[in-house]
């Protein structure tokens, strides 16, 4: 009776081992999956820079110190292949940087109306829009994996078996790296995002003073 015992614990147990190892691999690959996802917009995004900044340079030349701001940050966020904690950071960097940029086209109305540089600058937003959804599905696929990772019993053999905690992009507030949004005093900010307001009737009334 005792061996009988014995040997329906053993089963069970490996019966419990394998099924656990199995959701680990899942929970694992789902994470991997999302992630190369977000990497896969990052690298749209990087693309679409350089294209930018050389149709803003071709109206604002002189505005130097914002456009090699944007290529610093740039190169910067190319150059951040380390954890995804690393990559967000670069990147919302890189999305101040991109505001500025984008806020000089209020002082130059050739350049606001072009365009190519609106074509960009929707493209751009576009793929924002994508990371950030992105990030969303990435970091829920991060929850869950450390939920399972983290939990008992799973926890007794998730690092025997290679299983470890993920990181996530950025953090799990729903806005925190949401691209800054520019507001050109038209329409009010979003309140859920963060927003630079610039007041363009004083802007333009220092312009017609010069």
């Amino acid at each position: 009776m005792a061996l009988w015992v014995l040997l329906a614990i053993i089963v069970a147990s490996a019966v419990w081992m394998i099924g656990t190892y199995n959701k680990l691999v899942m929970l694992r690959q789902n994470v991997r999956e999302s992630w190369s996802a977000i990497e896969t917009e990052l690298r749209r995004r990087y693309d679409l820079i350089p294209n930018l900044v050389e149709t803003v340079k071709g109206y604002a030349s002189h505005e130097h110190g914002t456009l090699e701001d944007v290529i610093k940050a740039r190169n910067s966020a190319v150059g951040s292949v380390g954890m995804p904690s690393e990559q967000a950071a670069a990147n919302t960097v890189l999305s101040g940087a991109l505001t500025k940029l984008v806020a000089l086209s209020e002082a130059y109305p050739e350049l606001k109306a072009n365009e190519n540089f609106n074509q960009l600058q929707k493209e751009i937003g576009d793929t924002e829009t994508r990371i950030s959804q992105a990030r969303r599905f990435y970091n829920a696929n991060v929850r869950e994996m450390n939920a399972a990772v983290e939990t008992f019993p799973a926890v007794l053999v998730a690092g025997a078996l290679g299983f470890k905690s993920q990181v996530y992009f950025g953090n799990e507030d729903p806005y925190a790296l949401d691209p800054v949004k520019v507001n050109f005093g038209t329409t009010p900010a979003i309140e859920s995002s963060p927003s630079i307001t610039l007041n363009t009737s004083v802007a333009q009334k220092n312009k017609d003073l010069i």
